[in-house]
């Protein structure tokens, strides 16, 4: 059952952007925000993972890649001409990032106190974010 989903994801081109740069790249804006929106959820999983095997520095590369997810998503979602009011791709950001904030505010309380500063300026950048989707879904579209 396993092989045959990784095989179907593989297929279907998510498997293929493991990394940053490559999601970067993705010419669709609307996909381009939900890729690194699916990497910003990995990085944790890697952060915890880096963790849990004391990799302080796997620790901190995979911290940082969901911050730089996040406002990889939130720039591509910025360069489509959509109206955010009206587009399934700023609401699906938008509760998506929200969650990413609920999993990193349980990661932080996980990790040492002295990696938490490192958790708490992502975890800040996350909600800045955030507050620019709720602010851009809330408002009207600016002429």
């Amino acid at each position: 059952m396993i092989p045959a989903l990784l095989a179907c994801l593989a297929f279907s081109g998510i498997l293929a952007y493991a990394d940053i740069t490559a999601i970067k790249s993705e010419p669709d804006l609307n996909r381009r925000s939900e890729l690194a929106l699916m990497n910003a959820d990995e990085k944790i999983d890697a952060a915890r993972q880096a963790y849990v095997d004391g990799n302080e520095a796997g620790q901190q590369l995979a911290i940082q890649e969901v911050a730089e997810s996040v406002t990889v998503c939130y720039e591509a979602l910025g360069q489509t001409r959509s109206e955010p009011r009206k587009s399934k791709y700023y609401k699906r950001a938008e509760l998506k990032v929200s969650a990413l904030m609920r999993r990193l505010s349980g990661f932080r309380d996980e990790v040492s106190f002295d990696f938490r500063p490192n958790v708490e300026a992502v975890l800040k950048r996350l909600s800045d974010i955030h507050d620019e989707l709720l602010s851009d879904i809330m408002s009207r579209r600016k002429q």
